[in-house]
């Protein structure tokens, strides 16, 4: 009987050991670092700010958006539907150890900064602010009034080719803030330096991820006479893409300049023309692949990253051929 129990015991012992190191892989992810993208209610999918996040990480991982094969077991996302999930959804993945816990946008700002303090031994990476203080938090910041001058430009001098009088612009934001005040002032001011005195007309939405107001202004301002429109709004503004495929489908000589990624596929109305004139590239995934490289390098440090032109951080596509190569050149 003894020798039955202590064979039992083995063979207890042994199951235990194989199904421990079964699922070790998985937890440990020991090939590379590991990363939880945390991300607000419009998700990786917004096709502009958290999307280009998200490319980032794919390109660090050398994945690609059709190929996600390390999704899962050395990096993955979570969407927060509401700003109270904020706060539970950084602890959860705190608790859960990963390398790097990655948040966009400015309206993290407050519950990073509580939730960092908590967990002082684990590395934060934060787009869009530069005033939180703890030492295990890196935070990118953008020049985004520089590629938003650019698409000023692009915007004004396509509008001077094509021989408007007087034209209008329009300017849609999400949530008002001071990042969307560079882009919104970049914009102004690139359209001011090429047409001085042409008028300029503003909107802001509040929110991240309703297109339907966006579309609603759009139409509003395309229908009195606003040439063109830049949308610093996430998944809202989407909408003023859409309104703008819809005029330029009907023949109106309307335009939509997109953001954060490049959006010219996104405007598509045709096999070939795009709504979306010309888009201020704001390369987020120049920011989540180099704190992942910092984690990876052991030189990750709680500091202010700026990403501007000089770095190409920012910039403008040049993507839809109606834009001109001379109107290319010249804004370059």
């Amino acid at each position: 009987m003894k020798r039955a129990l202590s064979i039992l015991i083995v063979a207890v012992a042994l199951f235990a050991t194989v199904s421990c190191e079964g699922k070790a892989p998985a937890v440990t992810a020991p090939t590379d670092i590991t990363v939880r993208l945390l991300t607000d209610a419009t998700g990786i999918d917004d096709k502009s700010f958290n999307a280009a996040g998200w490319r980032g990480i794919l390109a660090y991982y050398g994945d690609s958006w059709e190929n996600q094969s390390k999704r899962g077991t050395l990096y993955n996302w979570v969407t927060a539907q509401t700003q109270d999930l904020y706060i539970p959804n950084l602890k959860q993945a705190s608790d859960e150890k990963y390398d790097l816990i990655i948040v966009t946008g400015f309206t993290w700002a407050d519950a990073l900064g509580e939730v960092a303090a908590l967990y002082p031994t684990q590395k934060y990476l934060i787009v869009d602010v530069d005033w939180l203080s703890n030492p295990n938090v890196m935070q990118a910041t953008f020049s985004e009034h520089e590629g938003s001058f650019l698409v000023g430009v692009a915007a004004a001098l396509k509008a001077k080719a094509d021989g408007i009088a007087n034209p209008r612009f329009g300017f849609i934001g999400g949530v008002p803030g001071p990042v969307i005040t560079k882009f919104e002032m970049g914009w102004v001011q690139g359209i001011l330096s090429i047409l001085p005195n042409a008028q300029i007309v503003d909107y802001y939405a509040n929110d991240w991820g309703k297109p339907d107001l966006a579309k609603a202004q759009a139409k509003n301002w395309y229908d009195n006479g606003v040439y063109a429109i830049f949308s610093a709004a996430g998944g809202t503004g989407n909408g003023t893409i859409a309104q703008a495929k819809e005029y330029r489908t009907q023949g109106k000589n309307v335009w939509a300049v997109g953001v954060d990624s490049d959006q010219f596929e996104d405007g598509l109305y045709n096999a070939t023309e795009s709504a979306v004139l010309t888009s201020m590239i704001k390369r987020v995934e120049s920011s989540t692949e180099y704190a992942l490289k910092q984690v990876k390098a052991g030189t990750f440090k709680g500091e202010v990253a700026e990403f501007n032109t000089q770095s190409d951080g920012v910039g403008f596509s040049a993507a839809n051929p109606a834009l001109g190569a001379d109107i290319s050149a010249a804004v370059n």
